[in-house]
């Protein structure tokens, strides 16, 4: 049996692809203990700069493996872990000081929309299409989903989105505030990869500190949020990063940032 996910390295990005199509790369255990393992080898890895996750096959991922969460029922125990676990795992990649893209191509619903909302940039294909299908079987979201999706498009849109399972195009859902990028169905992956490419010429610190406290700050008030980014730039000001930065402005060339 092959793995569920394949773990790559292309130059300083760390690659973390969802590899069951043939089953619409459902989200077991499985998968988020292997996606769980690759983000901390790549955090470990001072040569990464950020993570790509994408997926093989028609389809970005429909959701949670269903047939597994049916087996759980009987056995609260084991449902627990797997819904905790999996909202563990999203947490961290929310949380992780690397920047995580998502390449999304197909259907992305339910627990599918859920990773994707745990990352930080979306780039989706002219022909994707994202919902959540909870409610259309009974379920509610156990990774997050009723959460982020309300803090991306605020209450009423995702109420609506939930209540009605309805799907958005790649269009609507960059309305929404869910996509960041739409490009041509072939041209999705090395899109996201070049992104990702770019983001190896900033300062890893510095791209680390934006991100937390862009996320940190989000539920402050305005004065905590000030103290917030004040503290961050002391601290950061005096580091090499800052120093090479300012050099290279000086003397009109591309920093070389060594961490």
């Amino acid at each position: 049996m092959s793995d569920p996910v394949a773990v790559s390295i292309e130059g300083s990005v760390g690659i973390i692809e969802l590899a069951r199509p043939e089953k619409f790369n459902c989200l077991s255990l499985e998968v988020h203990e292997c996606i769980s393992n690759a983000r901390a080898s790549f955090e470990a890895a001072r040569n990464i700069r950020s993570i790509l996750i994408r997926a093989q096959g028609k389809h970005f991922c429909t959701g949670a493996d269903l047939t597994e969460v049916k087996g759980k029922l009987t056995d609260p125990a084991a449902l627990d872990h797997f819904i905790s676990f999996g909202m563990k795992n999203l947490r961290a990649l929310e949380s992780s000081p690397l920047p995580v893209v998502v390449a999304v191509q197909g259907l992305c619903l339910a627990g599918g929309i859920e990773l994707m909302l745990a990352c930080d940039v979306c780039f989706a294909a002219e022909t994707a299409q994202f919902g959540d299908q909870h409610a259309q079987f009974g379920l509610i979201p156990g990774w997050g989903g009723s959460q982020r999706l309300t803090r991306l498009m605020g209450l009423r849109r995702a109420l609506d989105l939930m209540f009605s399972a309805r799907w958005l195009k790649a269009d609507g859902a960059r309305e929404a505030g869910l996509v960041n990028y739409i490009v041509p169905d072939a041209e999705l992956h090395k899109a996201a990869l070049n992104y990702c490419q770019t983001i190896a010429t900033r300062s890893r610190p510095g791209i680390a500190e934006m991100k937390r406290l862009a996320r940190e700050g989000a539920d402050l008030g305005i004065d905590q949020q000030m103290r917030l980014e004040r503290d961050a730039a002391v601290r950061a000001l005096p580091g090499d990063d800052v120093a090479e930065g300012l050099d290279a402005f000086e003397g009109r060339r591309k920093p070389a940032f060594q961490c």
